[in-house]
């Protein structure tokens, strides 16, 4: 079974969960904006995804391949600020990629990094805005102040799903047909 680590990202966090992610398993990592293989190419993808002010940066490629995506074992990660458990992010991957590619794809949702002092002043005014809005103190903090959830470990269910994926599938031992006595 042929496999890669497709990732889109914007300021490293995605980046990093993908090349941890090529450390564990072997596969080979791509950046789609930068050299992008032919998805036709693999059985299995694992694909990365930053949300960025709620929208998954890696939706309009995967729209626009979706006809040669479909049918793959393929596993979405998504990397933000916000919570793994905050049904805010199941609103935003269906919003952006909708109900037929999400029901195809394991996903899951990774915590990242955001580094104000990096991000260009148009996102950091934006976040500042939201973070204005929001009643709620954390997400507040979380906009206003940035934040780092990088965790190795979060990679766990990925690896799981993977090698789940790629284990050797067990036949059944044959019975006989007929039981002489």
């Amino acid at each position: 079974m042929k496999a890669a680590i497709l990732y889109s990202g914007k300021f490293g966090s995605t980046r990093q969960y993908a090349k941890w992610l090529g450390e564990a398993t072997g596969l080979p990592v791509f950046n789609l904006r930068e050299n992008p293989p032919e998805p036709w190419n693999y059985d299995l993808l694992i694909l990365g995804t930053s949300v960025i002010v709620g929208k998954p940066t890696i939706a309009r490629w995967m729209k626009k391949n979706w006809p040669m995506l479909w049918g793959r074992k393929l596993l979405l990660y998504s990397v933000s600020g916000t919570a793994p458990g905050n049904p805010d992010l199941n609103i935003w991957m269906r919003r952006h990629l909708g109900e037929e590619i999400l029901s195809q794809v394991k996903y899951i949702p990774l915590r990242g990094r955001l580094d104000l002092d990096e991000v260009p002043w148009l996102l950091r005014a934006m976040l500042k805005m939201a973070a204005k809005a929001s009643k709620d103190p954390e997400t507040k903090k979380r906009m206003s102040e940035g934040f780092d959830y990088m965790d190795r470990d979060s990679l766990e269910p990925i690896l799981e799903w993977y090698a789940a994926q790629t284990r050797p599938v067990r036949q059944k031992a044959m019975e006989p047909e007929f039981a002489f006595a």
